[in-house]
């Protein structure tokens, strides 16, 4: 079992920045990818970034490239999402994510966080 929690999130104006955190407990998280995903009030939820265990392999949304990015410290067991130039359309709840089997995260989600709201105002 893992357990993930998020922290980080808050209420940010446009162009503004936040940095989620996330941090795994009950197992470790190196060697399989971690990702994350949000969810707009009335919509679904949807992949933002994600990252292999390594470190080296990332992947975004095309709504994000360029302003978001996904990394991990494998020794602290955590993975962070730097998002720069928010936008109101980035508001959600965020989910932290983790696979604990070979794949890409868009493959499928093993585990998922709590979630942590992130608002933008306009």
């Amino acid at each position: 079992q893992a357990q993930l929690v998020e922290s980080g999130g808050g209420l940010v104006q446009a162009g503004g920045s936040l940095r989620l955190s996330c941090a795994a407990s009950g197992r470790t998280i190196t060697g399989y990818a971690m990702g994350w995903f949000r969810q707009a009030p009335g919509k679904e939820r949807e992949f933002v970034a994600g990252i292999r265990w390594s470190g080296t392999g990332t992947s975004y949304a095309d709504s994000v490239k360029g302003r978001f990015t996904i990394s991990r410290d494998n020794a602290k067991n955590t993975v962070y999402l730097q998002m720069n130039s928010l936008q109101p359309e980035d508001t959600g709840v965020y989910y932290c994510a983790h696979r604990a089997r070979a794949g890409d995260i868009r493959a499928g989600v093993d585990y998922w966080g709590q979630g942590t709201q992130v608002t933008v105002s306009s």
